[in-house]
């Protein structure tokens, strides 16, 4: 296992469809959320919470997300792409759905709170890949359809802050360009 620095100096996201069994077993994936959830959360008001797709739950929400791309596109969708968002979420073995949710606070604001959801989403992330596995954090079209949100339950203060895919690559990426430090940094005064 790399050191946490190491880890964090070498991860990577995976695709999707790169991502394979197994999965996280029932106690990882425990671990996992419960890492999910250790985020700067001003006020405690734990303004996310998680959705778990695994096993068939992953194809029958499949049928939501066809149902819903062929009511809200524009011209309808083709069989080939209906088949797509069937499958969409088998791609890997554990799909998460992280949802934000805003709690009116006046000590927590409203950025503050989406800002923590994003924490959550990215130490899931950590926490699997220090687990070993591969993960995505997407978000899509269907992080923003209608007929998705309704599909999930969402209430009028929650939106989906992103889909997670949790598996074993089936075969690791190339490192990425990431950003030169002297075009992001400054020291104050400038």
């Amino acid at each position: 296992m790399p050191s946490m620095i190491d880890m964090l100096l070498t991860r990577r996201s995976a695709k999707p469809a790169l991502l394979r069994e197994p999965g996280p077993n029932p106690g990882e994936l425990q671990q996992i959320l419960t890492a999910a959830s250790r985020v700067p959360d001003h006020k405690k008001l734990a303004p996310w919470r998680f959705i778990v797709f695994e096993g068939e739950a992953r194809a029958a929400f499949g049928a939501a997300l066809a149902e819903a791309c062929a009511a809200e596109e524009t011209a309808p969708p083709s069989p080939v792409r209906l088949e797509t968002e069937r499958a969409r979420l088998t791609r890997a073995p554990v799909v998460v759905a992280a949802i934000s949710r805003v709690v009116p606070n006046p000590g927590a604001p409203e950025w503050e709170q989406i800002l923590s959801a994003g924490a959550a989403c990215f130490n899931l992330c950590l926490a699997a890949n220090a687990l070993g596995y591969g993960t995505s954090w997407i978000t899509e079209w269907y992080s923003y359809s209608p007929g998705v949100r309704r599909a999930l339950g969402l209430a009028g203060n929650e939106r989906v802050a992103g889909f997670i895919y949790i598996g074993t690559e089936s075969e690791k990426q190339a490192d990425r360009e990431r950003p030169a430090l002297s075009d992001i940094v400054t020291r104050w005064p400038g």
